[in-house]
């Protein structure tokens, strides 16, 4: 599973933050990868997932920003965040397939 990659990375990645941010940003971080692991399952639970859909493609856009600003603070090389991104998109794309498929079962 693809969210299980990305969490995986996450983890390694926030280790090599500096040890002041560990337990802030890094923290942080991981804990909107595991929001994002708990509304996918939600999702997959729920008959009418347009909400939960939304919340989890917010959650998502959420740890770009996050991830973004670990770049800005210079918590990690250019080279980290091409791949952290790279598996950001494509749990996003996945998403977005979800959303559309949804859409479709609705009308």
């Amino acid at each position: 599973m693809k969210l299980e990659e990305l969490d995986q990375y996450t983890h390694m990645a926030t280790a090599q933050f500096p040890k002041s941010e560990r337990h802030v940003l890094a923290s942080e971080i991981r804990r909107q990868v595991n929001e994002l692991i708990r509304l996918t399952v939600r999702c997959a639970k729920r008959y009418h997932k347009k909400t939960s859909l939304q919340d989890l493609d917010i959650e998502l856009e959420c740890l770009r920003c996050m991830v973004r600003k670990a770049y800005a603070l210079k918590y990690c090389s250019a080279h980290r965040l091409e791949t952290w991104t790279r598996a950001m998109d494509e749990v996003g794309r996945m998403i977005g397939a979800w959303i559309k498929a949804a859409r479709k079962d609705s009308d």
